[in-house]
């Protein structure tokens, strides 16, 4: 029997879009081990043509046309995607990054993250771009084939605000990486320049207002000066969009804002870290949080459903919209630190995420969708 081809359209991919890329990273190489009658390809723009090679199991092709701007990216999986599949003669494409094709084409599957855009539509200015962004999430959805998700609340949300009926949708959870211990995490983070001798809380994340980072700084804010943790909030450009908030809360003295980190800088800040703050509204799966619990760092998140399904009994939550009740839940973590078989216990929990385990089940959705084409 031949071959199956999948094309999966990494047209997004720039190296900088999070979680989204974390999927792809992680799945693919492993996925081309579960799925052996299968071939892969790949499309990608020019932002991603020197990335995606690195880990992507098959041939790429890069789109000149599609830059690192979400327009061109959109254009490239509305315009682009079905037509090269269909030169390419795939028997599926996966878009493994909340959108791709908005018509029937060839088969299609869709990881749809999260329905995020139609949650927290954001401000005055944000709402065209996100609204334009939705409607293609919306489309592409309801014109895939099968679609994937990562957790059962944004399987929930995506029924309700994309209007996928219930049986048309898989919910796979994603996986979390195994610690990788930094033999010197001191020096690693001697460029961020920490303070010294006091707590520290980390949180990471991109800076999109969902991740609510300006009601953690509030909530670091209600505590009392000789209180105040040193707060770290990794993963943007510089200068930081939260700059303006620290030094209106009067926090310059508290909250360090480093840009994007390295993978080691990351590792040794969760090493170094007494508490792991997850302040977001809403999420698709919540990863930073199994991260944590997963390296023993105890974690304060926010009450949301997403958050209780990853964190499970491993986490302690709060209401991240009031700024005092959550600067009391963050001195409160720090005042009673878990014990060891506490701490025990969140690893097992955390542990029992993994990307070996994601990519058995997205193999099992794919291998369906193609079963079904064949």
């Amino acid at each position: 029997m031949a071959a199956s081809r999948i094309l999966v359209d990494l047209l997004g991919f720039t190296g900088s879009r999070g979680g989204t890329e974390t999927y792809a990273r992680e799945l693919l190489p492993r996925l081309e081990e579960r799925l052996p009658h299968a071939r892969f390809a790949a499309l990608t723009g020019r932002a991603g043509q020197t990335r995606v090679t690195t880990f992507f199991p098959g041939p790429v092709q890069i789109v000149p046309w599609v830059g690192a701007d979400p327009a061109t990216w959109a254009l490239g999986a509305v315009a682009g995607t079905d037509a090269l599949a269909r030169r390419y003669r795939a028997d599926l494409v996966w878009a493994p990054a909340n959108f791709g094709p908005v018509f029937r084409g060839v088969p299609r599957v869709v990881t749809v993250h999260d329905a995020i855009y139609d949650e927290v539509p954001g401000g005055l200015a944000e709402r065209a771009q996100r609204s334009v962004t939705s409607l293609l999430m919306r489309r592409s959805a309801r014109t895939a084939d099968q679609v994937l998700t990562v957790s059962h609340a944004a399987a929930d949300s995506i029924r309700a605000h994309l209007g996928v009926a219930a049986g048309r949708i898989s919910v796979v959870h994603n996986g979390s990486t195994e610690p990788r211990p930094q033999d010197d995490p001191a020096g690693i983070l001697a460029p961020l320049a920490l303070p010294v001798g006091r707590p520290i809380v980390l949180s990471v994340g991109n800076r999109m207002p969902h991740k609510n980072f300006r009601g953690l700084l509030e909530a670091v804010a209600s505590l009392s000066p000789a209180e105040r943790p040193v707060t770290v909030i990794a993963g943007s450009r510089l200068p930081d969009p939260l700059a303006a908030d620290v030094e209106r809360l009067g926090l310059e003295g508290d909250v360090v804002l480093p840009g994007w980190v390295s993978d080691a800088q990351l590792e040794a800040l969760f090493q170094v870290a007494d508490l792991y703050v997850c302040p977001s509204l809403v999420e698709g799966f919540g990863l930073p949080v199994v991260d944590a619990l997963r390296r023993s760092v105890p974690v304060v998140a926010n009450d949301v459903p997403v958050l209780r399904e990853v964190g499970g009994s491993a986490a302690r939550y709060a209401d991240a919209t009031d700024a005092t009740a959550f600067g009391d839940a963050i001195r409160s973590a720090l005042a009673a630190p878990p014990s060891p078989a506490t701490r025990e216990a969140a690893q097992q929990w955390a542990s029992r995420f993994t990307w070996d385990g994601a990519a058995d089940g997205v193999a099992e959705v794919l291998d369906r969708a193609l079963g079904e084409r064949r």
